[in-house]
């Protein structure tokens, strides 16, 4: 069961960025581009996005079991350090390069479009070398 929910969710979230335009580089560049000709209509599908899903984390916080039996994971930590102002630096500067962020970029690559093979693959590239570089911290943190 947990496995159907979760194809069906990946399947509606796929859905809602297609036919918020998200899967289109030009219009999510567009929407980036405050100093041209700005598209203010992925602002309005991120508000939007925001007010449906607000009532449900106030539920999820109240609650220490998710629908179908897990343990609730919501993130504790709320304040800002270095490490999180960095990668939403890294995050925000790709995504305005390549006007592809990580889940339309598998809705794109589905698609057949080779820039998205092409973004998917540093997105792999990246989340190795996180890896790698959590496990070394990880580590050195044991050994001092």
């Amino acid at each position: 069961m947990r496995k159907i929910a979760a194809f069906l969710s990946g399947l509606l979230f796929g859905v809602g960025l297609l036919l918020a335009g998200m899967a289109n580089p030009a219009k999510v560049l567009g929407f980036l581009d405050l100093a041209g000709r700005w598209d203010p209509s992925l602002a309005l599908v991120m508000v939007a996005a925001i007010g449906v899903a607000s009532p449900f984390f106030g539920w999820a916080r109240r609650r220490d079991r998710a629908l179908l039996g897990g343990t609730m994971q919501l993130p504790q930590r709320r304040d800002l350090d270095a490490r999180l102002i960095g990668g939403s630096l890294l995050f925000g500067v790709g995504w305005g390069v390549a006007g592809i962020c990580p889940g339309p970029a598998l809705v794109t690559f589905a698609a057949g479009y080779w820039q998205a093979a092409l973004f998917c693959l540093a997105m792999l590239a990246g989340m190795g070398l996180y890896t790698a570089f959590e496990a070394r911290r990880e580590a050195q943190g044991r050994t001092a």
